[in-house]
């Protein structure tokens, strides 16, 4: 069910009259936290975010989120998630509210969905609207972004012949660099490793998200070998699930070594594509991951897959990843990775630099867990 958003109420009238009577009386605080209004009374909340797309400020986030971004006051993380490690928070009810230049707009009833807190301060909650906006209101509520350059696919094309290459022109095209490149990085070793993983720990070097935000590249220092010392350790799963191992020593027989897929307590299985090719993989998922913008669902059939894919850009690599096999496909600017489920479903997860890029997701009849466009 969307919600309909009433006409937009003026502020004062909001303020004065509607706000006493959605937190049940006199005001009891009310406090700014990253642009917008927190005020509470003895029976709710009301949150008034500006109307606004702004990452690091508060304010809605797509048709069934609004974000709060801290730090927020004590009484405000008191109130919405409870003390750390104690109770949860209080089970009043939570209104939101956009304030624009037409006035005021009500937004309808929220719950907590996602808190996260840095010691004992909140610093980003996530606000699920029990009734999701049309989307004519989503951008009365949340106006556009304007248009922005996304990252091309020139690197698409090198894929079936100079692999290195083409890591190189996505990484590039979709990291910004952090800075300068320092000489001697750590994250940079030397020695035998093969060319493939030297050059990917240069490009880290300038840009150290390329080492991944979900799984992970392990830095130059971290590199180990396993227990009987045949297998050099240079990736793992964030939860120290599985390893990603080279041969290890090399006999200098493989220029694109295979990548093995170790388990603990498991025989080693290799992964479908050789190092040149499982390297371009990992950035292509870590880059989907961990995007600012995101559209994820699961349990979908494999013709619903068919269709989403269709109009973006299959990339020429066999399926990543053994525990649940995955294949990409991409767009200007986006990645979206198809993972193998249960049943024959699959999972779909795609990333984008701009909202604007999850466009081509858009008119597709799928109910998505999350989708930031």
């Amino acid at each position: 069910m969307t919600h309909l958003v009433p006409p937009a109420i003026p502020a004062s009238v909001f303020d004065g009259e509607r706000v006493p009577g959605l937190v049940g009386g006199p005001v009891t605080g009310r406090f700014a936290v990253g642009g917008a209004d927190v005020v509470m009374g003895s029976a709710g909340t009301v949150i008034i975010a500006e109307a606004w797309d702004v990452p690091d400020r508060s304010g809605v986030w797509s048709a069934g989120e609004v974000r709060l971004i801290g730090p927020a006051p004590d009484p405000v993380r008191e109130r919405l998630v409870g003390q750390p490690g104690g109770r949860t928070g209080s089970p009043l009810p939570i209104h939101l509210a956009v304030r624009s230049g037409e006035g005021i707009l009500y937004l309808g009833t929220a719950r907590v969905g996602r808190a996260c807190l840095t010691g004992e301060v909140l610093t980003d909650c996530a606000l699920r609207l029990d009734s999701p906006l049309r989307a004519d209101v989503l951008d009365r509520v949340r106006p556009p972004l304007p248009s922005a350059d996304l990252p091309g696919l020139e690197w698409l094309g090198e894929v079936e012949g100079d692999r290195a290459a083409a890591l190189e022109r996505f990484v590039i095209g979709w990291y910004p660099a952090d800075g300068p490149v320092t000489a001697g990085s750590p994250s940079a070793p030397t020695g035998a490793l093969p060319a493939g993983l030297r050059q990917f720990y240069r490009l880290a070097e300038a840009r150290p998200q390329v080492l991944g935000v979900q799984n992970g590249i392990l830095p130059g220092p971290d590199l180990r070998t396993t227990r009987l010392g045949k297998m050099l350790v240079f990736g793992t799963e964030n939860q120290g699930g599985f390893d990603w191992c080279l041969r290890w020593p090399p006999d200098g027989s493989e220029a694109d070594p295979a990548v093995w897929f170790l388990e603990p307590d498991e025989e080693p299985v290799t992964e479908q594509e050789p190092l040149s090719g499982f390297l371009i993989q990992f950035s292509l998922f870590e880059a989907a991951v961990g995007a600012k913008y995101t559209a994820m669902s699961g349990n979908l059939p494999a013709a619903q897959v068919e269709q989403l894919v269709r109009p973006l850009h299959p990339v020429p690599l066999r399926a990543f990843w053994p525990w649940a096999p995955t294949r990409f496909h991409v767009a200007p600017g986006l990645v979206l990775h198809v993972s193998a489920g249960y049943s024959g479903a699959y999972d779909v997860w795609a990333g984008a630099t701009h909202r604007s890029a999850l466009a081509p997701l858009a008119d597709h009849p799928i109910d998505w867990t999350r989708f930031d466009g």
